[in-house]
Parts: structure tokens; sequence; C-alpha cells
């Protein structure tokens, strides 16, 4: 998910995001656009005009979504729906849908596609989907090297390495478009993949653990990252860029889940197979009544009560959650 505005019209653009949310946290604007840029953790819709098996416009997605499923890959608002509250802004519409995205462009557009990748063939076995945008780098993992049987990457990089690619490809797509006149950015860090439901179900780790060698190799991304943050701010002392610690924030709730209200952390709410991860939601599969309690919606999601958190502590939380600044400090330079 990424976030990025432009200085020079005030604008903020966003790409990916915990307490239960309401919409009585919709704030005053504090800035005039928001532009999105990922993957399916911030996607609203554009995968529906796509030829692709990455969707989600079907019932159980949308369960707790006032529009119904609308192509959210989650029950209910996305990191991107709330952010956009709390900035004082609605959400942007889906670039590829033409019904709406002409009538709101003035205040931002979404252009997450589910299944993309920092690179290109990320998650091409799923079919079309935008990649000419950021993302967390979720999918560079679970869609490309963590499939060996489909992508060679794991054979041709160890993780340093393909972190390293990454890394330096991302850094290129942030450069050009701050070249384009974007001047704030927030960018996302991956979070503890190896704990989501698709990775437990692998049986490469103890039932009620995280699979930590997945872990262990997104700390070089990661931290990667937070340095490419350093290096922008100086190099670029008319933007400001700043680093969301996804993984620190998660990791806070899988190790004290009963403080965030959450009984369920190593299943999805929706989905078929071992944790509920082998196969993700169905159409109108029956999901989990106590959504509010599960951490994970799907395989690979997580759930609107999750997300909330992560939307708070990103929008006002200390450095360790977001660096060097949070994105209502942003927001209001």
């Amino acid at each position: 998910m990424r976030v990025f505005a432009s200085k020079t019209i005030g604008s903020f653009a966003m790409v990916m995001v915990f307490f239960q949310w309401s919409d009585s946290l919709v704030r005053a604007q504090q800035v005039p656009a928001m532009f999105v840029f990922g993957d399916s953790l911030v996607d609203v819709g554009n995968n529906n005009f796509l030829n692709t098996i990455a969707k989600s416009n079907f019932l159980p997605y949308g369960v707790d979504f006032s529009g119904g499923p609308t192509g959210r890959f989650s029950n209910g608002r996305t990191l991107v729906d709330m952010l956009g509250g709390l900035l004082g802004l609605p959400p942007p519409p889906a670039f590829a849908n033409p019904t709406t995205v002409g009538t709101r462009i003035q205040q931002g557009v979404n252009y997450a596609s589910a299944a993309a990748g920092i690179l290109e063939e990320s998650g091409q076995h799923y079919g079309q989907r935008h990649t000419l945008i950021l993302v967390f780098g979720s999918n560079d993992y679970i869609n490309n090297y963590l499939m060996p049987s489909i992508y060679p990457s794991s054979f041709q990089y160890n993780p340093q390495q393909f972190a390293n690619l990454l890394l330096n490809r991302y850094t290129r797509q942030i450069l050009a478009l701050h070249s384009v006149g974007l001047r704030k950015f927030f960018i996302g860090g991956v979070g503890p993949l190896g704990c989501i439901p698709n990775q437990r179900s692998s049986g490469q780790a103890p039932p009620g653990r995280c699979v930590d060698s997945v872990n262990q190799m997104l700390g070089t991304f990661n931290e990667g990252l937070r340095s490419i943050i350093d290096q922008l701010n100086r190099n670029h002392p008319g933007a400001i860029f700043i680093y969301g610690n996804i993984y620190n924030v998660f990791g806070d709730i899988l190790n004290n889940p009963a403080i965030y209200g959450f009984n369920v952390i190593d299943r999805a709410c929706c989905g078929i197979g071992r944790n509920r991860g082998q196969i993700t939601c169905l159409p109108y599969q029956v999901p989990c009544l106590n959504r509010n309690q599960f951490l994970f919606w799907d395989a690979f999601h997580p759930t609107q009560a999750a997300t909330a958190i992560i939307a708070w502590r990103v929008y006002n939380g200390p450095p360790n959650d977001v660096y060097p600044i949070n994105v209502q400090q942003m927001a209001l330079l």
C-alpha cells in the first residue's frame, strides 16, 4: 500500500493498514487528494475490470461493508478507507471504473491491483493486473519467491540478493514518482508473512507457530527499506518520505492478541483447508460469525477489525510504528 502526495498541489497519495472502526473517526479534511498505489491490501475494485482470477467482487467479501462486495479483499473497510477517513477524505475510486473515477478524480484515484508486485512478473499466474504501481512487496514473496514450482527466483537469488533486487527496483519506482512532482510518500513495509493462514497451512511449522524461515527473510527487505527512507530524505530535502513498520505493528498484535480483542490469530475467518488458508474464501461461502475476534479474514488479508488497529497506529503512532514521523504529522507539513 503506498501513499503519495504532491507538495505543489498539496495532495496526498497512499499505499497499505487497528481498534474497532467507526464512522465517527472521520475528521475534517486535512489534504485535498489521495492517490493510492498498491496490491490487494488496498485494491477497491480495479481487478473487477481485468481478466484475472484475483477478484473479490462477490459475497462474503464485503459482508460488513456498506457497499457490499466491491472488489475489496476484506469483510469490510481497507487501510485506504480508514486512513482516508482519518484524513477527512472519501475513499479514492478505482482507476479502472469508468462510472466513478471521472467524477471524483480531483480527490484522488486508487490504482491498486490485487496480485501486483514490485517485480512485473510477480503474481502473473493469476492473470492481468496493473503493474505500473507501487506495492508493499508482499506478492513478490508470496506469489513469486515462495512459489518455486512456478517462479525461478528462489533458485536464482538467496534471500539477501532477492531483497536487494526488490529494493533497487522499488527505489527507482519511487524516484520516478518524485520526478513528476510527488513530494509526500508513505511507504509500508512487509508484515510477518510467515504468520498468515496461507503460510501456516503449508505445514512448514508446528501447529500454532508461524513459519519463522519466511519471517526471517523479510528482515533484509524491511531494514533495507527503512534505510532507503533515510537516504531519500537526505537526498531530497524538498520532499518527505515515511516508513510504515507494518511488521512491528502486526507483530505486536500477534504477541498480545487478547489486548486487542482477538481470540483467533492462526486461521482465517473464511477459507478452506488447514488453517482455512489452503483455498481462499469462495463465492457465497459462510464465514465465521465472530469476525471482530479474528485477525485474518482470508488466507492472505486481515479483517476489518485488524486493519483498524494498523490504520490508527500508522496515522498517529510513534517512530517504532511509523518513521520518522507519522501520517498525521506528514499531512500537516
